[in-house]
């Protein structure tokens, strides 16, 4: 059978254009998110991992037995440091080769826990230096360094940064002592970076103490809050709703299965909507979580390797 050129023209036409709603439909499903994590109703539960020894895939190896949510909802690198430049006299981020090794196989580190709907944040801590989140000489100083916070978020594709101020040693290296501006400044800025991202406070230090200065406010910057001293309920002091406050603080090995359950029992009871959790290693520690899993959502957890 013949055709004409101009009939010919239109049947490659045709083709051509069935074709082009072939790829593109193709791409479409491609594009497609994967079907959402299942969907748990309970407190936020919270792990820190201690990625020098351990590795961040350990949070997303837990499921609930009812319904298969994750136990954990976010996952928190620990951690990152403020460093002190003695010769530019300047705080400065530092990412131990551990953490730098978790960040830079975000493929495999990272992904995997955020395409499973668990949050994955970097948590940043004084390093013996003398630079501390409460000691900026400037706030230009503190929205420098909050842009190497949110640079490292964006770069990496986390989720948010947690404040932890421990081991600054503050004044040594000729830094400067605490002062009441230097973390306002710095988490307004940080959130001015990041409108959009996770900022949590681990309630310790001079920082946990300087949350307003010259009638700015930075409690509701934050989305979480949590009790730091492991073993033992306390409610942060900050003034966020309950349902952003961790007054429970466990440590998943050392901590008591019996306390890590009365603190659960409390956490609902009395209407908390985060449980915080350290130290998740790569051990099968399922017995252990479903001390707590059962009281904040009714269900053992389940491990898979």
């Amino acid at each position: 059978m013949t055709f004409t050129l101009g009939r010919g023209r239109t049947r490659m036409a045709a083709f051509a254009l069935l074709l082009v709603a072939a790829l593109s439909a193709g791409a479409k499903a491609a594009a497609s998110p994967a079907a959402a994590a299942p969907v748990k109703k309970g407190p936020t539960s919270v792990a820190y991992v201690e990625v020098n020894n351990n590795s961040m895939l350990n949070v997303g190896k837990y499921t609930l037995a009812k319904g298969g949510a994750n136990v954990f909802d976010v996952a928190v690198i620990f951690a990152a440091n403020i460093n002190y430049d003695t010769t530019k006299k300047s705080a400065y981020l530092y990412l131990n080769e551990n953490v730098q090794r978790v960040l830079d196989d975000a493929a495999h580190q990272i992904r995997p826990l955020q395409a499973k709907g668990i949050k994955v944040m970097l948590s940043v801590l004084g390093n013996h230096e003398g630079a501390g989140f409460a000691n900026f000489p400037s706030k230009e100083a503190a929205s420098a360094f909050a842009k190497q916070l949110s640079d490292a978020v964006g770069k990496y594709g986390l989720d948010g940064i947690d404040f932890d101020d421990e081991y600054a040693e503050y004044g040594k290296n000729g830094a400067g002592q605490p002062n009441d501006s230097s973390f306002v400044h710095l988490v307004s800025a940080l959130r001015d970076y990041m409108p959009n991202k996770l900022i949590s406070l681990y309630s310790i230090g001079p920082s946990a103490e300087k949350l307003s200065y010259g009638g700015v406010d930075i409690t509701s910057k934050f989305n979480y809050a949590w009790n730091p001293w492991y073993g033992q309920w306390q409610v942060p002091g900050i003034a966020l709703p309950k349902s952003s406050l961790s007054p429970a603080a466990v440590q998943i090995g050392a901590t008591p299965a019996g306390t890590a359950a009365d603190f659960a029992r409390r956490t609902v009871g009395e209407g908390y909507g985060v449980y915080l959790t350290y130290d998740l290693d790569g051990s099968d520690r399922h017995d252990y979580l479903s001390s707590f899993t059962k009281e904040l959502y009714g269900s053992d957890a389940v491990y898979t390797p």
